[in-house]
């Protein structure tokens, strides 16, 4: 009879311990890149003018972003093993924050003395810079 509970106590916490972790989030991160993205074009689509064509281009910027954080979603799923190194939390916060403040510059009304889009391009490189360095850390 206590064998048959310590058996029953122990797939007990199996299955909780399954069903806790099929309730994680699916690639937080990447989820959350996702969403400032879209909110990001969102923006965009609602400016007006074309702003000398800079709009539509970065529109198709934030779309081919899009498309990547799409592909690495579908990479992670198909190659879900230990093999690759663990996310950097404070890299990867680091370049949400980024493309947060990158979407409200460009969100924001453009007279702003060239400072706005100094401020972007700058934003940009930062965001080059981060991805950089996940990458570099992720092979060496």
């Amino acid at each position: 009879m206590k064998s048959t509970k310590s058996i029953l106590c122990a797939a007990v916490v199996l299955m909780a311990s399954a069903a806790a972790s099929a309730l994680a989030p699916d690639q937080p991160r990447m989820q959350a890149a996702r969403a400032d993205l879209q909110a990001a074009r969102a923006q965009l689509r609602s400016a007006t003018a074309d702003k000398g064509g800079h709009r539509k281009r970065a529109i198709e910027q934030v779309d081919a972003a899009l498309a990547e954080v799409a592909a690495g979603i579908r990479f992670d799923r198909q190659h879900d093993d230990e093999a690759f190194a663990p996310d950097q939390p404070h890299m990867q916060a680091a370049l949400d924050k980024l493309q947060s403040a990158r979407s409200n510059l460009e969100a924001a009304s453009e007279d702003k003395g060239g400072h706005r889009v100094k401020a972007l391009e700058h934003v940009n490189q930062a965001i080059d810079e981060v991805k950089a360095g996940i990458e570099y850390d992720r092979t060496h």
